[in-house]
């Protein structure tokens, strides 16, 4: 399997570009938010590279980093999202993005992407509840320089909440006060938030 491609930009379309490795030229699927990103032709670019082998085709879908390929990944166990859809959530949503939304279980966001309705938008929330905490505890939530954020999340999971709820009362407690917000502030906006 290909796990990494680096070469230069040759195309770069709707929703894939061609990365031309050494002569040879790959065809691999990107994300939109990836693709704005892309270099111009001719310039040298880096990708992580999901392979997916089927009977009739042989897919790449690249990322420019290790986060975002891990999104991808765990959006494919959700049943219901193949690649055209992950893809498409993850063009609408960068890997913080996503993991805050999962975390304040936000349906109406998710539903932005295109392919999402509101039943897959739920499934995506209650399959992924759990993972996305800890697929990136750190980046779900901008975490300021002291910790609160991780702080305020452990207290709520020591006094019996489960993690992926924390998470959800943090985040939006974390929004709601901005970065500088204190410990014991994001505790009790927390402590609100998991008993509405």
């Amino acid at each position: 399997m290909i796990a990494m491609l680096a070469g230069r930009v040759d195309q770069v379309g709707i929703d894939s570009l061609v990365l031309d490795v050494n002569g040879v030229g790959y065809h691999v699927f990107c994300s939109s938010r990836s693709l704005a990103k892309a270099p111009a032709h001719g310039e040298p670019l880096r990708l992580h590279i999901e392979t997916h082998v089927r009977e009739d085709h042989i897919h790449f879908y690249g990322f420019f980093d290790e986060a975002e390929r891990a999104w991808f990944r765990l959006l494919l166990g959700v049943q219901g999202v193949g690649a055209r859809i992950a893809m498409a959530i993850l063009g609408a949503f960068s890997p913080t993005e996503l993991a805050t939304a999962i975390a304040a279980q936000d349906r109406a966001s998710l539903t932005h992407a295109d392919g999402v309705g509101s039943k897959l938008a739920s499934r995506i929330l209650t399959e992924l509840k759990d993972k996305a905490a800890a697929l990136s505890p750190v980046a779900i939530v901008a975490e300021p320089a002291d910790g609160a954020t991780t702080d305020a999340v452990s207290a709520l999971v020591n006094l019996g909440y489960p993690r992926g709820d924390a998470y959800g009362a943090v985040a939006e407690a974390a929004r709601r006060l901005g970065p500088s917000a204190r410990l014991d502030a994001l505790i009790r906006a927390g402590l609100r938030g998991l008993a509405r």
